[in-house]
């Protein structure tokens, strides 16, 4: 496991502290959790830019067009 040193300003360090007491868990513990959820989101973004790109535009923008009828008032 590796150790990580963050410089922040007090009064985010002071945030994070309040919401890692909130939450019953420790700072190390939030920081886990925040971290994976930030590589969670970008690691679904790249998936889905890989994905646009091997896409068709004409395709996407057809269901797009029928999710707005589908939804529309």
């Amino acid at each position: 496991m590796a150790t990580l040193t963050a410089r922040l300003p007090d009064d985010k360090h002071m945030r994070l502290k309040a919401l890692a007491k909130r939450k019953h868990i420790s700072i190390n513990k939030l920081m886990e959790e925040l971290s994976t959820q930030a590589i969670a989101e970008f690691d679904a973004e790249t998936r889905f830019r890989a994905m646009a790109a091997r896409g068709d535009v004409t395709k996407g923008l057809a269901v797009l067009d029928m999710l707005d009828s589908a939804f529309s008032l």
